[in-house]
Formats: C-alpha cells, structure tokens, sequence
C-alpha cells in the first residue's frame, strides 16, 4: 500500500510533465526532500534554443533535449543529499549517474509497462544496476495503486 504522500508526489511529476513541449513523450520529476517540494523537471530545450521538437528529426531531438531528472537537478540550486525523485519514467543510465552524483538516495517510479520495457529494457538494466552499485534505493509504484487512489 502506498502513502498518499507518495500518490500526491507521483501526481505532481505527472502534472510537471505535462508542461513538456514534446509531442511524443512527456516525462516529469520531482525531488523532495520529507514531505517538502525540492524542485521540478520535465524534459524539453535548453532555456534560449529554437523550440522545435515537433519539427526536429528524432536523433536532433535527443541531441537538444534535457531530460526531466536533470531538469529537476539544476533548478535545485541546493545540496540534493538524501533527497527523493519521483519520476514518470525510470531514469536513463546518463540520468542515474547525474542522480547518483547528487547524493539523492532514492528514486520513486511507476512499475514499468511491456511496451516500455520492450523499447528501454536494455537501459533500465544498466541504470539499475548503476543504482544498486551505488546505494541508491529502487521504489516501484504499483500502476494499480496509482490508478484507484488517482480516481
């Protein structure tokens, strides 16, 4: 069972991700420090660059984008130890290591879907065992929580 804490701090990454430009993916992050609101992330164009994500080919997108975690980090402005991520996505091995960086020590995300371990397993694998060689604790929200305590 999980908290409404943790429901409220999911929800809060989604909404956050929602303010993405990008027309195909929208991911938010929050960092929280107890029950206290760090800072927030969502992935887009770096501040001053040509918002063109839905003109943009795909590997001109990747190379433009910040994603929602390193967002999240450096708008924090703060020491991020034993901090806590909630994020809309499980972190990408370049994202794990900036998270891993800052000293946060856990990372919340949604159970992850087939279709989404179909396209990303290969890097989930790596970013997790990154985590686990680090310290940094894995929490799984379960979808069907999310879900009934969102309605």
């Amino acid at each position: 069972m999980i908290s409404k804490w943790a429901v409220r701090f999911f929800q809060m990454a989604e909404l956050v991700g929602s303010w993405s430009k990008d027309p195909s993916t929208q991911v938010g992050a929050v960092i929280t420090k107890g029950n206290r609101i760090v800072s927030v992330g969502f992935n887009g164009y770096p501040h001053g660059v040509s918002d063109s994500a839905d003109t943009d080919d795909r590997e001109m997108k990747l190379l433009k984008t910040l994603h929602a975690e390193e967002n999240a980090i450096l708008f924090a402005k703060r020491d991020l130890a034993d901090c806590d991520i909630w994020v809309t996505h499980f972190p990408c091995p370049n994202c794990a290591a900036k998270i891993i960086q800052t000293g946060i020590s856990t990372v919340h995300c949604p159970e992850q879907t087939e279709d989404f371990l179909s396209r990303w397993g290969d890097k989930i694998q790596v970013s997790q065992e990154m985590f686990e060689q680090a310290g940094v604790s894995v929490n799984w929200l379960p979808l069907n929580e999310l879900d009934r305590k969102a309605n």
